[in-house]
């Protein structure tokens, strides 16, 4: 739904699939980890659906007490092929640059291990848009919970509220958005499932991070 909404003074991004398209990668990687626990792979479809939380949050549920055997083994996977294959979301790269050349404060909140995500923006050379990019293990708890987004604004002078935005592709950013007070926007080419946010509705919806620079420009 459409309402309202204060300038912002400052936007937080999710990274994977809102700035950088990384399902390619992470599929492959988990492709890896699941053959090597034994366990029946996801189709790429299945991994899009699936993969929202953290790794310390989900890994255990997925392999139990073996879980640290399965983290190592996707990140050895992942360390081989996430810069390589890494690629811009549609009109991000043009995005980011009007962005970072206006007066909002830029923040990164990501379920990625934080040297991976640190990592890839210095490899596109966006790290310096951004205040602060804070990834799995940054903070005492990862998206959802509120901690990163405190986290995120450190230093920025701004305090969570409804001046600061939250973009992203996924539940979990529409959540923790709800849960500090800021204003959720979704980025999502093409109608939701009807219950996909249910449960945390986003207040604004664009298609691509050009349609996101668009719509700032109109407040």
């Amino acid at each position: 739904m459409t309402v309202d909404i204060e300038k912002p003074r400052a936007l937080i991004f999710d990274w994977d699939n809102t700035l950088v398209d990384t399902w390619p990668t992470i599929h492959e990687a988990l492709r890896q980890t699941f053959e090597a626990m034994d366990v029946e792979p996801w189709t790429l479809d299945q991994t899009r659906q699936r993969v929202r939380r953290s790794m310390r949050e989900s890994f255990p549920e997925l392999f139990g007490d073996r879980w640290t055997k399965a983290r190592d083994i996707f990140y050895d996977a992942y360390e081989r092929v996430h810069l390589t294959s890494l690629t811009p979301c549609d009109g991000a790269s043009e995005g980011l640059s009007v962005l970072a050349e206006s007066d909002l404060y830029l923040g990164v909140i990501s379920n990625k291990t934080g040297r991976y995500l640190r990592s890839e923006a210095r490899h596109l050379g966006w790290d310096r848009y951004f205040g602060r990019l804070v990834g799995a293990g940054d903070a005492a708890r990862d998206k959802p919970a509120p901690e990163p987004v405190s986290h995120a604004l450190e230093g920025s002078g701004i305090d969570a509220g409804r001046d600061v935005w939250m973009i992203g592709d996924a539940g979990v950013d529409m959540e923790i958005a709800h849960l500090t007070g800021l204003v959720p926007v979704l980025v999502k080419d093409g109608e939701p499932d009807p219950d996909e946010f249910a449960a945390h509705e986003p207040f604004h919806q664009v298609a691509n991070i050009d349609e996101l620079v668009r719509y700032i420009r109109e407040f």
